[in-house]
């Protein structure tokens, strides 16, 4: 069985999809399963071994020019081929950061009616190659913003056609109407054309069956994995970890740099916790649309008297993220929008540690009912210090939650479980190639 998976690329971002479908296809691979991955739009980045391939299908640069641009709706390949290159569209991925979502409803719109949209010489391209020199037996698409092109795809390889759900809520709830009701609609209806679809918790796989008119039946829960490697093999001694700082106390936090996180409810919980002395470090990636929002949490640092305990490092690398994550005291991961996916908490339950997140998306389901770590109301600084104090005055809890935390990423979010579970989808859905 012949497996492909589209993911959508982010450029020079690391991005928890990125990483989650990298992951996915380096541990098929390591399962003796045939799949490969292949970038959308612009090429992925990723913190581990980067597996993609280095053709990019529906090449930002003539998906944008499609859209905007009637003549580009009819040029010879050749002239696609050149926008395709990769170096052209890193170096195009590094200077759209500035772009928002409330800029791409038209787009999105017309990506998703498929070989219906303006987009339709791209998705002919993808689903010809795909026929002529892939020919798999199951597509599986990053995002349900891709479910344009399953209707062609399936048309043209006869492949069945998986789907995961990954947050797209985020974005869509941020474009202005009409196109959002439109493209809610065109998910709606285009996700008849999928044959399965996999959500990475049961919070998302209700949501989005609700807001897809889905039969739960049809959405398989697959918990997010992880690659160990680098991670502690034992859940790491973190009594000794503050013993060695004479009394000073870190919490760590690792996300994309954007309101939806709740970097800001951090900092603003960061006063509350004196007299203890408690610092800040975090990280993640940052685009230009995003830095005034950084700026703005470092002037609030600024404002609170904090700001020589709070650091932003901005993106790191993945010794870079097991640094932090091996010396930090607590981790949290304040989301002021309900979280889809989760993965820095899952990456910092693997390093044993104790986390503090919000009472609401996948993470009361993540912590196992608090047994991992503690929640707060959302959207509370002041309920957000009282979870972190909790945890940073007793360290006996701390260590409790951090092994608790520990042995469910060992349980349940390793990526070879991940890979048996996605397999056992896949070749469910096996039939003869027509």
């Amino acid at each position: 069985m012949r497996i492909v998976h589209i993911t959508a690329g982010a450029g020079g971002r690391i991005c928890g999809s990125c990483l989650h479908d990298n992951t996915l296809v380096r541990a098929l691979v390591a399962r003796g399963c045939d799949a490969i991955l292949v970038p959308a739009y612009v090429p992925t980045t990723t913190d581990e071994e980067n597996v993609a391939q280095q053709r990019i299908v529906m090449g930002g640069v003539n998906v944008w020019l499609q859209e905007h641009v009637p003549l580009f709706r009819h040029t010879p390949r050749f002239v696609d081929r050149l926008l395709d290159a990769p170096p052209l569209l890193r170096w195009l991925s590094s200077r759209t950061g500035a772009t928002r979502p409330a800029d791409l409803g038209p787009l999105t719109v017309s990506t998703l009616r498929g070989e219906a949209g303006r987009q339709r010489k791209e998705v002919e391209k993808l689903a010809s190659w795909l026929a002529a020199d892939v020919r798999p037996d199951v597509v599986h698409l990053s995002n349900a913003l891709l479910v344009g092109l399953a209707r062609r795809i399936r048309a043209t390889t006869g492949a069945r056609i998986v789907c995961s759900l990954s947050g797209e809520d985020i974005f869509i709830d941020a474009i202005p109407e009409p196109h959002r009701s439109e493209i809610w609609g065109l998910l709606r209806e285009r996700a008849r054309d999928i044959d399965a679809f996999v959500a990475l918790n049961q919070f998302f796989a209700g949501f989005m069956a609700e807001r897809l008119e889905l039969s739960s039946h049809r959405i398989d829960v697959i918990p997010h994995g992880v690659d160990l490697t680098g991670f502690p093999t034992t859940a790491p001694d973190l009594a000794a970890r503050r013993r060695s700082r004479g009394g000073r106390l870190v919490v760590g936090m690792l996300a994309r740099a954007c309101r939806e996180k709740g970097l800001d409810q951090l900092i603003r919980a960061l006063p509350l916790l004196a007299p203890r002395a408690v610092e800040i470090v975090a990280a993640g990636a940052t685009v230009d649309a995003e830095r005034d929002y950084v700026a703005s949490c470092e002037a609030l640092a600024r404002d609170l008297g904090v700001a020589d305990r709070f650091r932003w490092l901005g993106q790191v690398d993945r010794p870079g993220k097991l640094g932090i994550l091996g010396s930090i005291d607590v981790f949290a991961m304040p989301t002021v929008h309900p979280e889809a996916k989760g993965l820095p908490a899952i990456e910092a339950m693997a390093a044993g540690l104790p986390v503090v997140a919000p009472r609401h998306g996948t993470f009361p389901e993540l912590l196992d009912g608090e047994q991992a770590g503690l929640l707060h109301e959302p959207g509370d600084p002041t309920d957000l210090a009282r979870a972190l104090v909790a945890v940073l005055d007793d360290e006996d809890l701390a260590i409790r939650l951090g092994r608790r935390g520990r042995t469910l990423a060992e349980q349940r979010h390793t990526a070879d479980r991940m890979a048996a579970a996605h397999d056992a989808v896949y070749q469910s859905l096996a039939r003869p190639r027509p």
